[in-house]
């Protein structure tokens, strides 16, 4: 009789089993990350105040905050706005656009709690890193009275096609440049290091419409803006130093492909 079988070896049988499903875990845990790393727009479903029971969905833009939570700039007079202050209990759709069968590529939901930033510095914090990605947001920002928030996560669900369901629990990742490191090589690489940046984008097969700038850096990956799109490209391999960093941004200054051809953009 196979070796594997349950009554033969059920401690074998549970172990083979917690191995196979941990992995699938993390795998699902890494693909939903990139999900909502690359994506940078999503459906935010509120409950309705003026409908109650039901749910409210709008459109909005997004970038991950030092924690790797997405952080939104939202009107005050919105309708979602309203919905939060109300019940900060939401959800954030993210899904792979541009595919021919929606449902045979990934999608989340994020079920979080939404939180509006009040204290001065975590605004500043909030401010600098968001219009890095979305710069025309500054003047609607300070003009008609939009607000930081922050939606804190409590659980997610990750479909990567057919059959492929998990919840997540652990899907946040804190970005260890965030502040001035990030900032400092950012400008550095924006300053000096244009050439390379546009490799990148040659490499990458990306829109060659208006320069590319470099928007931000975590363990994972860089993110570029061209226009008033934004486009995540990963790293052959995590990153978790300047170090790190700059040897990688080298490696891909001089290589011939992108490493695993996986490149995303909004």
């Amino acid at each position: 009789m196979a070796d594997w079988n349950f009554q033969q070896s059920p401690v074998r049988f549970f172990d083979g089993f917690y191995i196979r499903s941990h992995k699938l875990s993390v795998e699902a845990a890494k693909n939903a990350r990139e999900l909502l790393l690359k994506e940078y727009r999503g459906v935010l479903s509120t409950h309705s105040k003026a409908m109650p029971g039901f749910p409210f969905g709008s459109v909005v833009p997004y970038c991950l905050d030092e924690q790797g939570r997405p952080l939104i700039l939202i009107s005050r007079i919105a309708q979602h706005t309203h919905n939060l202050q109300k019940d900060p209990k939401c959800s954030l759709f993210v899904g792979e656009r541009g595919a021919e069968d929606v449902q045979a590529v990934g999608r989340l939901t994020y079920l979080a709690e939404a939180e509006k930033l009040e204290d001065a510095a975590a605004i500043e914090v909030a401010a600098e890193r968001y219009y890095r990605y979305f710069p025309d947001s500054q003047n609607y920002h300070k003009a008609h009275d939009f607000d930081f928030w922050v939606l804190k996560p409590v659980r997610h669900r990750y479909i990567g096609g057919f059959g492929a369901i998990h919840w997540v629990d652990q899907l946040t990742l804190a970005n260890p440049f965030a502040g001035k490191a990030e900032v400092s090589m950012v400008e550095h690489m924006n300053a000096d290091h244009a050439k390379a940046i546009a490799h990148y984008v040659e490499l990458a097969g990306l829109p060659k419409t208006e320069p590319a700038q470099l928007a931000g850096i975590d363990t994972e990956g860089m993110h570029l803006r061209i226009g008033q799109a934004l486009y995540w490209l990963p790293f052959q391999a995590p990153c978790n130093t300047p170090t790190q960093v700059r040897e990688a941004l080298v490696f891909l200054a001089h290589a011939e492909h992108w490493p695993k051809n996986e490149v995303a953009g909004a």
